[in-house]
């Protein structure tokens, strides 16, 4: 059967759930991953009101919808992050507290295992978000930077995330970094390193994304390649390249949307992004779950780019199949057409 085609309510928040499952469903999504800010899906009112997650589901369900998956971004990057005033607007004030960068990280750590339970508590598996980074500043290596350096900052990751991990895995439920510039895995190489620095824990995996690969000259249908059983979920995004000679691939400290940008983020199927690779490498990996939508494009009208983006991975999807194309030739019986 086809994969579900989910909408990541993101860059939605700003409306309440009821008005944007009405949208999802006129765009023709079957389900939505829930963003864990806005009105969407509240960790904390989920554990502490019995009746918080039926809603949910009940609210979805009235429009036809399902929801296979969670996501913490915000709250996740915060963990291993260098904490700055960046961070206060994308927090809540229950992990923001005071700013005290190592307070807000502890918090943060807390509020991510509160967010394993409040998933188990509604039934999915998946929780999508970022795990922050104490080195991805250092990207550049100047000043010369040792490689004791970047190992610190993967045990850093491993010691915040280790005992975040436990809870997840305790509570049934899996964790998916979606592998992403500013995280602690934004390569193919960075995710084999985060894997080993954590133990190739078994509730650590990663969110499959193309858009923040394939501005950085890599073909993201390899990921899933490479690591066939550590693929948790899959956001459908896509990305344009503009490097004419005159564009840097950095993006030159200019806003998403500036044409003076190397690359910006464009609506699925508008870019660079090759889906029918991605599709058939999912197939080969067994990935049975959401193709989810993270709509994002400077350019374009959002509930646009929404329904668009429905529409073009229906096309394009591809079901594995049950047998080689060869095979009806070879296994026809022999005496069909014989005379009775």
């Amino acid at each position: 059967m086809p994969r579900p085609i989910t909408l990541f309510t993101g860059q939605w928040a700003d409306l309440p759930l009821k008005t944007m499952a009405a949208k999802a469903a006129s765009f023709g999504f079957d389900g939505l991953e829930l963003a864990c800010w806005g009105d969407h899906f509240d960790v904390d009112r989920a554990l502490a009101e019995d009746d918080y997650c039926t809603s949910r589901h009940e609210m979805l369900g009235q429009h036809g919808l399902a929801t296979w998956s969670i996501s913490s971004h915000l709250v996740g990057q915060a963990v291993c992050d260098k904490i700055d005033a960046r961070h206060q607007a994308i927090l809540p004030e229950s992990v923001w507290g005071d700013g005290d960068p190592e307070g807000v990280r502890q918090r943060a750590a807390e509020a991510m295992k509160n967010t394993a339970r409040a998933a188990a508590k509604l039934g999915v598996t998946i929780v999508n978000g970022f795990t922050g980074s104490s080195i991805w500043p250092d990207v550049y290596f100047f000043p010369p930077t040792p490689p004791e350096h970047v190992q610190a900052g993967y045990d850093d990751f491993a010691e915040r995330w280790g005992p975040i991990l436990d809870v997840f895995q305790q509570e049934g439920v899996r964790f998916a970094l979606e592998v992403h510039p500013g995280e602690i895995a934004y390569d193919f190489v960075t995710a084999q390193a985060a894997l080993d620095a954590i133990g190739n824990h078994p509730a650590f995996g990663f969110n499959f994304d193309p858009s923040h690969l394939i501005w950085q000259g890599l073909e993201p249908h390899r990921l899933i390649d490479l690591f066939p059983d550590r693929i948790f979920h899959a956001h459908m995004k896509d990305t344009k390249t503009y490097l004419d000679g005159t564009r840097s691939i950095l993006g030159s400290h200019l806003q998403f949307g500036d044409p003076r940008r190397g690359w910006d983020f464009v609506s699925v199927g508008r870019g660079d992004v090759d889906f029918d690779a991605i599709m058939r490498s999912l197939n080969r990996a067994g990935y049975d779950g959401p193709l989810s939508v993270e709509w994002e494009d400077s350019g374009m009208d959002r509930d646009q780019g929404a329904e668009e983006s429905c529409a073009y991975l229906r096309g394009v999807e591809v079901e594995a199949p049950m047998h080689g194309f060869e095979d009806p030739m070879q296994s026809f019986d022999e005496s069909f057409g014989e005379d009775e």
